[in-house]
């Protein structure tokens, strides 16, 4: 008799510790992932070389949340300098404002073909392995074709997830075009449980075929065409020539120095600009003899007024209003802390002088490191699988606005306003690590969170991790993990925040760090208790 237990009930408090290794490292929230990234460095492969078969792996194991139909982004040290990677995708060249309102949209679709954009995980997987990496891009993304060739149990988390979409979607996504996610990802009517087997042929041919051709057959051949058939025959925008035209950007990261450590994102058109304007309004305050409340109610005013300027101002960057050093100079933060007062306020932006997505975290013994994320945007993404491939295509574009006057306005060729942001910590010029925290909006709240955790606190990574969480909604509206002290709770609704609890801990972000210790080398990883994670040592 087999024994029967519920993998979705954890009746008893869990504690994890910090995981040490030498030779390497991978933090990821699916356990099989960091495994195969792992395995990467032990067949004499590199952090790049692992971190791209994790990435890969997790677009089969944890689809919740990512797919080949994603977009991605690095920051990796090598060669003794911080590289940046941009790899997400543009609108496709028939998307446009007259288009969608012609259509009867006002605002973008959350779902279906119009949203989409096009992908760049997969040119960002043959662009880092060709860049950096020492194995093929077939010996990397071998375990995922494994993978989805011959099945893997799902994990708790990851099930979770997919009961929740099934759930909401499934009379959302009734027409057509929605046929082959459920054909896909829900072959029996319903979502897999913890520990079932699941599998999809297409999705491991798609695989076998990008790594054959080092991604080219995704933007050039079959793949593509496959694409291009499928948008057109139910109304969607992107075509061959927009998946031809792609490739990633190499890209100058930008960085804010936080109690003598440089705290570093990618440029827009991602939002890790957030997260910096925040910290840079925060390092203006002392601390260490704040009580939580206090520290909450100024983490949570700096962030709401760094995200009205992001939100305002954010978008492809050359496309921006206002430059990102007007964005994080020292006098314009001088001016947004001036906006902090003891009571919540609802934020809006300044007037700066012009001119449920995966992270991981790998590193190796030879001193190279990266901090990568890749997403579909909502879960699923768009709802829409390409017929015979197992590609769940993003939804990005929902992020466009559709108000002509508005600095991320939907235009032809344009890349919009990107929720997905890794970050590092150099100090002195000298690397300390990757991290990041996934999740859609919350993300840069919690790179402030961590970053404050870290700096401030000196909490080693995994209590960084597990540290509890607020969030920002919106105006002064903000969610606490029940795990906040109740007085925590009592103080902020004294000072005017409209507070409330959430049990359900999925929004509140799921991060991994991996930090390095410079005159031993020791690696020290934390992953996030609130997911699957899990890190992979050697």
């Amino acid at each position: 008799m087999m024994l029967q237990y519920n993998a979705l009930e954890y009746p008893y408090a869990s504690k994890r510790t910090v995981v040490f290794a030498r030779r390497g490292m991978v933090a990821s929230s699916q356990p099989l992932a960091a495994q195969a990234g792992l395995d990467m460095l032990k067949q004499g492969g590199n952090a790049i070389d692992a971190a791209v078969a994790a990435a890969a792996c997790l677009t089969v194991v944890e689809p919740t949340s990512n797919g080949i139909g994603s977009d991605a982004f690095a920051l990796l040290w090598c060669s003794g300098a911080l590289h940046g990677l941009n790899s997400s995708g543009p609108a496709p060249q028939a998307a446009s404002i007259d288009a969608m309102k012609k259509l009867g949209y006002e605002k973008m679709p959350k779902h279906g073909w119009l949203p989409v954009t096009v992908p760049g995980a997969p040119a960002a997987w043959a662009e880092l392995i060709s860049r950096f990496g020492k194995l093929s891009l077939a010996q990397v993304l071998s375990p995922a074709v494994s993978y989805a060739r011959y099945g893997f149990p799902v994990s708790p988390v990851t099930c979770r997830s997919w009961r929740k979409t099934l759930n909401m979607y499934k009379s959302a996504w009734a027409g057509e075009e929605f046929a082959e996610w459920f054909k896909t990802f829900s072959p029996e009517g319903r979502a897999p449980e913890p520990g079932e087997l699941w599998k999809s042929s297409g999705h491991a041919d798609t695989l076998e075929q990008i790594a054959d051709t080092s991604a080219r057959s995704f933007y050039e051949g079959e793949t593509a065409e496959k694409i291009d058939s499928a948008s057109r025959a139910y109304g969607g925008c992107i075509r061959y020539e927009d998946l031809a035209g792609f490739s990633p950007e190499w890209v100058n990261p930008i960085s804010v120095k936080y109690r003598g450590y440089d705290v570093w994102e990618l440029p827009p058109n991602g939002q890790g600009l957030v997260a910096l304007m925040a910290l840079q309004m925060l390092s203006g305050y002392d601390f260490a003899s704040m009580d939580t409340a206090r520290r909450f109610h100024l983490q949570i005013e700096a962030i709401k007024l760094a995200f009205a300027d992001g939100l305002k101002q954010i978008t492809q960057q050359d496309a921006m209003h206002v430059s990102v050093e007007d964005l994080l100079s020292f006098e314009y933060a001088q001016s947004r802390r001036a906006c902090i007062t003891e009571q919540a306020s609802v934020p809006s932006a300044g007037e700066p002088k012009g001119s449920g997505t995966v992270y991981l975290a790998a590193a190796d013994g030879d001193g190279n490191m990266v901090s990568f994320i890749q997403s579909n945007y909502m879960g699923f993404g768009s709802g829409i699988v390409v017929p015979g491939t197992g590609i769940s295509l993003q939804n990005r574009g929902e992020t466009f606005s559709l108000d002509r006057d508005h600095a991320n306005c939907l235009e032809p060729g344009k890349r919009t306003y990107h929720t997905i942001i890794p970050g590092f910590l150099t100090r002195n010029g000298i690397p300390v690590g990757p991290f990041g925290v996934m999740g859609g909006f919350m993300q840069p709240q919690g790179h402030v969170q961590v970053m404050m955790n870290t700096l401030e606190d000196s909490l080693n990574p995994q209590s960084a991790l597990d540290a509890p969480r607020w969030q920002w909604v919106r105006d002064k509206e903000v969610l606490l993990e029940d795990t906040v002290d109740h007085e925590v709770f009592k103080e902020l609704k004294r000072r005017g925040h409209d507070v409330r609890t959430a049990e359900d801990v999925s929004t509140f972000g799921r991060g991994q760090i991996i930090w390095r210790d410079h005159d031993t080398g020791v690696l020290a990883g934390g992953t996030e208790p609130r997911t699957d994670g899990t890190i992979a040592g050697w």
